[in-house]
């Protein structure tokens, strides 16, 4: 391990380098990984910072092969370093690219599936952190959520999917910037972190060319009187959603 880092054990007894200065492993990351359930030959991640969806999809067998793309040069070494401390090399590929030169990442209409937790924030919104690595991870300094979803809808093979975990008051950014590039959203899942709260987030999985169609399942609630949901205890047992939230 290098300066500024830590291991931690997280979900299926994956061990995970942390860099202190950068995002860590979160319940938005935690829940994209378990919403996306069906299973798929190849598919590319954007935007990977430590590899953990990317490891906990490979660990759950949901892909035969992963790309893993960041655009921060020291965080695509570390998902590589991780790769091979979790011995998935061989399920997953790490790869210093910006989302925005897609002829790094395959070739146009390679994959399966392509899932990100893309950055939330404008790069006028919300103050500046100290950490460049998290302004990077949160502000869109190197490409929106428009660029995300053309990358995802060039690299996609036709009737592929696009999994997006993305907050709730840029929704309509989100379904704009799919329309927009022909991925029709096809089914959305609110999440709650407790009943008396207005959702935070929103699960999407969008389809290339697919037909007008979308599917809102009933939201998704963390927390009941400071305990988990039986919702969320069965995501956190079992890695994938319960079948009536998918």
């Amino acid at each position: 391990m290098q300066n500024g880092e830590r291991l931690d054990t997280v979900n299926d007894r994956l061990r995970l380098i942390q860099k202190n200065d950068g995002l860590t492993f979160g319940t938005d990351a935690l829940l994209l990984a378990a919403f996306i359930a069906k299973p798929a030959g190849s598919a590319l991640e954007l935007g990977g910072g430590s590899g953990i969806i990317s490891m906990l999809l490979a660990a759950r067998e949901r892909f035969g092969s992963i790309v893993c793309a960041e655009v921060q040069e020291e965080f695509a070494n570390l998902i590589q370093r991780n790769i091979a401390l979790n011995a998935l090399d061989g399920r997953i590929r790490a790869v210093h690219a910006d989302i925005r030169q897609t002829e790094l990442l395959g070739v146009a209409g390679e994959y399966d599936a392509v899932f990100s937790n893309p950055p939330y924030m404008t790069c006028e919104s919300g103050a500046a952190c100290p950490s460049e690595a998290k302004n990077i991870a949160r502000h869109e300094l190197f490409g929106g959520i428009l660029d995300f979803a053309a990358c995802a809808a060039k690299m996609l093979k036709y009737g592929g999917s696009f999994y997006t975990v993305y907050r709730t008051d840029r929704m309509m950014d989100l379904l704009s910037a799919l329309r927009a590039v022909r991925l029709e959203p096809k089914r959305m899942t609110f999440v709650h972190a407790r009943a008396s709260l207005p959702p935070a987030m929103v699960l999407t999985e969008a389809r290339l060319g697919g037909k007008c169609g979308l599917k809102i399942t009933r939201p998704l609630i963390l927390s009941d009187d400071n305990a988990n949901t039986a919702d969320y205890s069965y995501i956190l047992d079992n890695g994938i959603f319960p079948k009536d939230l998918l």
